[in-house]
């Protein structure tokens, strides 16, 4: 299985290791990703401000793949979201993919149909399946709970991800954690927003978002919460001391990104895992699954 591997923006800057343990579970599952140099930005920082560019943006990246005759493997929910939308637009939209092959050919690329998008996670649940996960786990995890942030555009709008999960009551990442052997806790707010779509404009409001869902997954005794987002993870790990220190509280929650559980219950080391990146130490949490 061969997919192309888009980071985005994001992860090469702030989340590192979640690259590093995608692509050490995906070498276990026989999953090859394959880079692309000339991948760039999507197109989502400019989303609401000029339709046009994003779509153009999103477009040369779906042209970049579809010369390779390659899916797309996303790890950013963002991401994910507007190329997946850019490519839907782009099938039903003859004008508009005209439009936008007019721009492409001036850098010599041509959007053509037929490109696939779809997130990691959906590929492992999809593609791998949790049984073939389960066969794979070499680490006992039954002692450790967790609790898992969709984020927002995971699933939604919900009409472009062909009826993947249920947008209302989703279980896919739920399923893939206790496939882990782990437990996955249910808590208040489940579906909120973090907060990181509008911390560039109000960052008293977007750190009071994400407190509050602090605040519901701490009520329960949880030893991680799990993302498959990078700027989600912004949100509850690298803003985590900046949020406890303006509300006067302390959560000390680790925030793992799901590759890094999976790759725990693989048997693989913390180090290739990325563990030394994650801002908030999940030492006791590595203690009880007995990783030095």
């Amino acid at each position: 299985m061969k997919y192309a591997l888009f980071l985005g923006c994001t992860i090469p800057v702030r989340g590192q290791n979640y690259e590093m343990s995608a692509r050490a579970v995906a070498k276990v599952l026989g999953i090859e990703f394959i880079d692309l140099d000339d991948f760039s930005c999507c197109g989502y920082p400019v989303k609401s401000t000029n339709h046009h560019d994003t779509v153009v943006m999103a477009a040369r990246n779906l042209a970049i793949a579809s010369e390779k005759g390659l899916e797309i493997a996303t790890l950013c929910n963002a991401c994910t979201g507007v190329l997946t939308e850019t490519q839907k637009e782009l099938e039903e939209n003859e004008e508009l993919r005209n439009k936008v092959n007019v721009e492409l050919k001036k850098i010599g690329r041509e959007y053509k149909t037929g490109v696939k998008i779809r997130h990691f996670s959906r590929i492992l649940y999809e593609d791998i399946g949790v049984e073939k996960i389960k066969e794979k786990v070499t680490r006992d995890l039954s002692e450790l709970q967790f609790s898992v942030h969709y984020g927002c555009h995971y699933l939604r709008p919900a009409e472009i991800y062909e009826g993947f999960d249920d947008p209302e009551n989703p279980e896919t990442l739920d399923k893939l954690i206790e496939a882990t052997g782990a437990k996955s806790v249910d808590y208040k707010d489940k579906l909120e927003c973090c907060g990181g779509a509008i911390l560039g404009a109000d960052e008293d409001i977007a750190l009071a978002m994400a407190n509050n869902k602090l605040g519901h997954l701490t009520f329960n005794p949880i030893d991680a919460l799990i993302t498959v987002c990078p700027f989600c993870t912004i949100m509850y790990e690298d803003n985590q001391k900046k949020i406890e220190t303006k509300f006067e509280c302390e959560y000390n929650l680790p925030t793992l990104y799901y590759p890094q559980l999976l790759g725990l219950a693989f048997g693989l080391g913390k180090k290739e895992l990325g563990f030394r990146l994650n801002k908030v130490k999940a030492n006791d949490l590595l203690a009880k699954i007995g990783v030095e």
